[in-house]
């Protein structure tokens, strides 16, 4: 997915665990790319139903308080938020009945509130299942979809817009 991304014109990719393996991150340059653009997108497994821990650290430091939210915090607000994630777990599994006992959605209710708190726009996340048995025809067109979504933003989320 990243090196489909890496193709797309505009694209800037942040591969945060080499970029930052130390956990020491760079706030001031992180806050001043997110400034520059309009969608950001959270590319990762789902690991323990939810993002990796370093992922987790960017977000608790690059989004500070009255930067990207509070009374003072609006660097974000009309900015779009994107999850593009994998699971090991088939879509099955994934359900009421299924291993896990809820649709992913039950999982993703940080990642829109984070998208909320910081005034913006939540669209439909794009979510495959069963990454790790998923056959390369499969992966293929994953990928695809993934590549056309980011050359072809903001028009695919415009109209498949989940939040106003």
């Amino acid at each position: 997915m990243i090196a489909a991304a890496q193709e797309v014109a505009d694209v800037t990719i942040c591969d945060l665990y080499e970029s930052y393996p130390d956990f020491v991150i760079d706030i001031a340059s992180e806050q001043e790319q997110l400034a520059r653009a309009d969608l950001l997108v959270l590319q990762h497994p789902l690991q323990w139903y939810g993002m990796p821990a370093l992922q987790k650290e960017w977000l608790d430091q690059v989004l500070e308080h009255n930067w990207a939210y509070g009374s003072k915090g609006r660097a974000l607000a009309g900015k779009d938020l994107w999850l593009a994630v994998t699971t090991g777990g088939t879509q099955d599994a994934y359900s009421s009945a299924g291993e896990h006992g809820y649709p992913i959605d039950a999982f993703l209710p940080p990642y829109r509130q984070t998208a909320t708190l910081c005034g913006m726009r939540w669209l439909e996340p794009l979510v495959m299942h069963g990454s790790r048995q998923a056959d390369e025809a499969v992966v293929a067109a994953h990928v695809e979809t993934y590549r056309a979504r980011l050359s072809s933003y903001p028009a695919w989320a415009n109209a498949d817009r989940r939040i106003p």
